[in-house]
């Protein structure tokens, strides 16, 4: 399972390298493109499906409680240490954003997709680094 966690932070290192490419266009641009706003959701999306995907995998090998909800896999992280708990809390929203990617697709604010790209893709890579570094004292 630790092949395929890592397998989920490549894709996910990709995915944010790919969202970090869209940062430089303006919220116009973004409103006004169909195939820019479009790339930017399904880029977001993904990510934040292999983000949660990571919290499921860490849970089962540690054996951990299962949640009820997808923001509840990240909260579990924080509460057993493996994430910081104040990180775990002001991420754990991101997993109701990616229902909202998902299921209400044709509802979607621009104006918070576009606050997401540019403030909150760094909590990504955070949540990489703080994975990496689990793994490697757990399992060097």
């Amino acid at each position: 399972m630790i092949k395929e966690i890592n397998f989920k932070l490549e894709q996910l290192g990709e995915y944010v390298s790919i969202l970090r490419e869209y940062q430089q266009y303006d919220i116009e641009e973004v409103m006004n493109s169909h195939t820019l706003r479009g790339a930017i959701e399904r880029y977001m999306e993904v990510s934040l499906a292999c983000m949660i995907d990571i919290c499921e995998m860490v849970i089962s090998i540690e054996k951990l409680r299962r949640p009820d909800t997808y923001r509840e896999v990240i909260l579990v992280l924080g509460q057993r240490g493996i994430l910081p708990e104040d990180f775990s809390r002001k991420l754990a929203p991101a997993a109701g954003f990616r229902n909202v990617l998902v299921h209400m697709y044709a509802d979607i604010d621009i104006g918070k997709l576009y606050s997401h790209l540019q403030n909150d893709i760094v909590d990504l890579e955070l949540f990489a680094g703080y994975i990496a570094k689990y793994l490697i004292s757990r399992y060097r």
